[in-house]
């Protein structure tokens, strides 16, 4: 049985670090060599994904290890700059096991909108009237999706003011992101809805507010797994606080979306997408944090978050991209709703742990030890030179640029 557990997992070389995924995920050899290349993006597949290309910008690839959810243990591919987030998470699913995440997700439907102007006063009873008109216009703009049990599936109307309304329809896109089918759909009944409405159509796009396709994830932390009673009464304060201050919940929905957004990156999907509904979500009813944290009979910490996650596994650039292609062969998703769950439990998982080493010992002390190593390199240091340099400053507690190169030149000195 394939474990996600994987001992000294940061201590290994790449190239072990490698092997090991490639057993876990059953990848091929050119596979292997595709991680191992570091540049997996083609100047000519590049060409066609944007505009005036002259180049890429790479992020780190890294793999979150330790992580069981719905029972099933996975390898988590991370696409991200910051240093600790892919630490951080991996730490948080290693204290979870051996129960790990458990996490669902609705069905993929999305929301189309169409802005009517000038409507007539009845414009909402006549567009119910004509819902089945409406929806079979939109169905056959796509008859595959329709096909595979996907397609247009409902019709909603909303008065904005006298002269403004707006029509949403609701469209289950299957195991895409949907933007494509759901803007196509919704200029297709646009003429339709003018007839209906007597008014004209002018916007008609796709929401990021998918508040139909949203993704759960819940975990109990057994109090003696994450360092007594005293730091789930911690964590749960510092939960308390993001629900209170808005100040503070920008920051801890931003962590959040730490794990979340490198999981979307990593498998090509659109991470902007994905915040903007997040972010959109978690402000419905006053900006509020996007998971609870609460100490249980037993004096353990549950966790819990939902999320709208509007994310694909086919479409887009998950399948152009060969990266993206590979990131989903180690997840090993068999859908869109899979991927989102995953995505959910990863930002629950990324929320504990920052909260757990801010109601401790604080964020600074495994960021900074991390940092260290950056300063070093922008110090100049290369090769083993890197370590000492981030060693030496760790241990002063002085982990700062100047620092960087007064050891720097020490250790050439020698």
């Amino acid at each position: 049985m394939k474990s996600s557990r994987i001992p000294g997992f940061y201590k290994m070389p790449v190239e072990e670090r490698v092997r090991k995924v490639k057993e876990f995920a059953g990848l091929t050899d050119e596979e292997e060599k595709l991680l191992l290349s570091f540049s997996a993006l083609p100047k000519d597949i590049a060409n066609i994904m944007v505009e005036n290309v002259v180049s890429t910008m790479q992020l780190p690839l890294g793999i979150a290890t330790n992580f069981t959810v719905n029972g099933k243990d996975v390898l988590i591919p991370m696409a991200i700059e910051e240093t600790s987030v892919v630490a951080a998470a991996s730490n948080a699913a290693k204290m979870a096991r051996p129960e790990g995440f458990k996490a669902k997700a609705t069905e993929p439907v999305m929301i189309g909108q169409i802005q009517i102007l000038n409507p007539s006063k009845d414009a909402q009873e006549r567009i119910m009237e004509r819902k089945e008109d409406i929806l079979e216009l939109a169905n056959a703009q796509d008859k595959i999706l329709v096909s595979i049990g996907g397609g247009a599936k409902d019709i909603e109307a909303r008065c904005l003011r006298a002269d403004m309304m707006v029509v949403h329809i609701l469209v289950d896109v299957r195991d895409a992101m949907g933007a494509n089918a759901v803007n196509t759909m919704a200029e297709a009944i646009a003429p339709l809805l003018e007839k209906i409405t007597g008014g004209k159509a002018l916007l008609r796009i796709i929401s990021n507010l998918a508040i139909y396709r949203l993704a759960e994830a819940e975990v109990t932390y057994r109090k003696d797994a994450i360092g007594g009673e005293d730091v789930v009464d911690n964590v749960v304060k510092a939960y308390e606080f993001a629900a209170l201050d808005i100040f503070r919940t920008a920051t801890h929905n931003k962590g959040i979306m730490n794990g979340i957004d490198a999981v979307v990156i990593a498998t090509g999907n659109d991470w902007r997408a994905v915040e903007a509904g997040a972010h959109s979500y978690a402000a419905m009813n006053g900006y509020k944090p996007l998971t609870t944290w609460q100490k249980d009979e037993n004096g353990d910490l549950r966790g819990h978050i939902k999320i709208p996650i509007a994310v694909g596994t086919v479409g887009g650039i998950t399948k152009v991209h060969p990266m993206a292609k590979l990131c989903l062969r180690i997840l090993g998703v068999q859908n869109a709703r899979e991927l989102a769950e995953i995505m959910a439990a990863v930002g629950l998982a990324q929320n504990f742990a920052a909260l757990r080493a801010l109601a401790t010992k604080g964020i600074q002390a495994g960021h900074m030890k991390l940092h260290a190593q950056n300063i070093a390199v922008m110090a100049g240091a290369t090769g083993d030179e890197i370590e000492m340099v981030a060693r030496k400053m760790i241990e002063e507690g002085k982990i700062r640029m100047d620092r960087a190169k007064e050891i720097l030149e020490e250790i050439r000195k020698k």
